[in-house]
Parts: structure tokens; C-alpha cells; sequence
């Protein structure tokens, strides 16, 4: 009985583990990698969600929305330079070609939340859902990071990523 006992600890925890260490998530064909946002302030009526998309199967397809219950709505955007101001602008849909990562980052393609219910906080996690034309929707946990964070290392990516 103590063998079988600690047979089952130790698969729960490699479990643990692994669920705790895992960034990623899939939809169809879509992975999607370290979703984050930054902290916001206790007033802050507006969020920004960040994440990496890459494109594993042999036809491209488009994130088309995304949905989270702290914001009232979300929304794709991008940066763009108007007469030397740097301003975001909505996008319809968001183009995931296989083989090459779409990084949404800040300065980048990103998604808007507006009407935040709630601060996010630092350490804290939320749901977004993103709904892609070919992959449909899939929810994923977005880690809130400190207020000045820069997006995580995405090791063995390249300098593939794609910001438009």
C-alpha cells in the first residue's frame, strides 16, 4: 500500500508540475504561448493582453475575437506611425501563417481590453477567450506581470516574430 501511495504522490505532482510550468495552449492548428499582461492601476479603466501565436499546420488562419470576464469588451488592435505619433487602431482579424510566430507585444499587434471590472493584479490570472475562423475558441489563463514588464523570452523562436 505505501509503494501504491507513493506511486500516486508522485504522478500528481509530476502533474502539478507540468500543468504549473505549461505556457501553452492549442486550438486546431494554432498554439498559443505565454499569454501575459501587464498590472494595471487601481483606476485604470483600460488593459492590454499580450501572447504568441504560431501557426502549425499547413494553412494559415485568423484570430477573429477575443472575450475575457474582467473587461467589458476586447478588442484586436496594432500601432501604427501617423505623421510621426505613434496611435492603435482596431484590425478586423489577425493573420496566423503556418511556420511563423505572430507575436501580439507591447509597441504591436496586442489586445485592448476595455472597461476593466477589476484591477489586474500582479501574480493573479485571468480567462481570455480567442476565437479563430478555422480553429474556433479557445480559453486561456493570462498571467498578470508587474506593471513595467516586458514580454517573456521566447527561446528558440528566432527573429521570426511578426508585429504586423
Amino acid at each position: 500500500m505505501t509503494i501504491m501511495r507513493i506511486a500516486t504522490l508522485a504522478a500528481l505532482l509530476m502533474f502539478a508540475a507540468g500543468t504549473a510550468l505549461a505556457h501553452g495552449y492549442k486550438a486546431g492548428s494554432i498554439e498559443i504561448e505565454h499569454p501575459w499582461a501587464r498590472a494595471t492601476a487601481p483606476s485604470a479603466q483600460n488593459g492590454a493582453a499580450y501572447l504568441v501565436l504560431n501557426g502549425t499546420g499547413k494553412e494559415s488562419d485568423r484570430l477573429l475575437s477575443a472575450a475575457t470576464p474582467v473587461a467589458e469588451k476586447a478588442e484586436l488592435h496594432t500601432h501604427l506611425m501617423d505623421n510621426g505619433v505613434m496611435k492603435m487602431r482596431p484590425v478586423d482579424a489577425i493573420e496566423v501563417a503556418p511556420g511563423s510566430p505572430t507575436a501580439l507585444q507591447p509597441g504591436g499587434l496586442h489586445i485592448m481590453l476595455f472597461g476593466l471590472k477589476q484591477p489586474l493584479v500582479k501574480g493573479k490570472a485571468f480567462p481570455l477567450t480567442l476565437t479563430f475562423e478555422k480553429a474556433g475558441p479557445v480559453t486561456v489563463q493570462v498571467d498578470v506581470q508587474g506593471a513595467g514588464a516586458a514580454a517573456p523570452s521566447h527561446e528558440g523562436m528566432g527573429d521570426s516574430h511578426k508585429t504586423h
